[in-house]
């Protein structure tokens, strides 16, 4: 029987395989450096039967346990249970479980020669080195997205690019009046409550959560992935079930069951890095506008999701949904009318 693995999962699955590649690489050179310290006029030479390749075979495994214990332990825990935690607070949760693994370390060390406390300080030193820049670089992909740190290091969008994206504005209904009702404090803590729970939805249809914007989600997809399977419609109907079975939650904290309403359109857009201070990879084109103009004629046609009939043209909408031409449109700034339609489930 086959096990579906959700896509959250699998992305803390690809985070963990990088750790181990790359716990197992610093086991390799930390072992080549020790080397090289011991043949320095300085030391006093190896120790019996001690070679090259036997050191750096034990720190590749030392380096794939200690990422197995305490890459499992940062990516399925910490950065997990302590999401919404500073980064401060998660650095004391790290450094405590990291006492537990350099312990564990230090076992696996004495097999194969006698430890002292000087190895024990400095190894310590070492893979804290090690795991500190590992839950950093784990944060800073959580900050930019997933992969999108990573399109930023290797440069991918230096150079402006012409992609085909599809895009979601997604829009919180009556949001004026709940954050009256609630009030600032209040208000924005069921934004956060509300975008965190929204997250795995949207990873589960491929989507990517390009910007938050006061109680709008815009996300993105790329355009064979937002097409496969419906995936970009799929999307906020999921959001809204997915909500549906927290309505506890939200009325007993909020007294209210959160509700959205969407535009979706496609097309050309130019993706680019831009700043310095705080660079970032930007959308621009006119599907972006055109996708919030959308969105905006929801409330005007009393409807939860509205598609452009470019987008609608290249989806193919099985018996779960059904749809509604509204006719064309002319958008507020736009010249041209466009043809909107109207995508319920059945």
């Amino acid at each position: 029987m086959s096990v579906k693995i959700n896509r959250q999962t699998q992305q803390k699955l690809q985070q963990l395989l990088v750790i181990i590649l790359t716990w197992m690489m610093a086991g390799v050179v930390i072992a080549i450096f020790e080397d090289l310290v011991l043949h320095t006029r300085n030391s006093l030479g190896p120790a019996p039967g001690y070679t090259l390749i036997s050191s750096i075979v034990l720190n590749a495994i030392i380096g794939l346990f200690g990422a197995l214990l305490g890459g499992s332990l940062l990516v399925f825990f910490v950065n997990v249970k302590y999401n919404d935690k500073p980064y401060g607070y998660t650095l004391l949760i790290v450094a405590g479980s990291f006492l537990g693994v350099i312990l564990i370390v230090n076992e696996i060390l004495s097999l194969y020669e006698l430890g002292d406390s000087k190895r024990f300080l400095k190894n310590g030193l070492v893979w804290a080195f090690v795991v500190s820049i590992t839950q950093l670089l784990l944060q800073i992909n959580s900050k930019f997205g997933q992969g999108i740190f990573w399109d930023i290091i290797s440069g991918k969008y230096n150079t402006p690019k012409e992609e085909s994206r599809i895009f979601m504005f997604l829009d919180l209904n009556s949001s004026t009046s709940i954050a009256e009702s609630l009030g600032d404090k209040k208000y924005h803590e069921l934004l956060k409550d509300i975008f965190i729970d929204i997250t795995n939805p949207i990873l589960e249809n491929r989507g990517e959560i390009y910007q938050y914007v006061g109680d709008e989600v815009v996300i993105a997809w790329r355009y064979d992935e937002g097409l496969r399977n419906n995936k970009c419609i799929n999307c906020f109907f999921d959001i809204k079930a997915h909500l549906l079975i927290l309505k506890d939650k939200y009325i007993g904290k909020y007294g209210l069951i959160p509700a959205f309403k969407a535009g979706i359109h496609c097309g050309k857009i130019i993706a680019g890095e831009v700043g310095i201070i705080k660079r970032d990879i930007t959308y621009s084109g006119d599907v972006l506008n055109t996708t919030s103009r959308i969105q905006n004629m929801c409330k005007e046609f009393n409807q939860e999701m509205l598609v452009s009939i470019a987008l609608i043209e290249e989806l193919q909408l099985t018996d779960h949904y059904t749809t509604q031409m509204l006719g064309a449109i002319k958008l507020r700034g736009k010249e041209k009318e466009m043809q909107l339609v109207a995508v319920k489930p059945v």
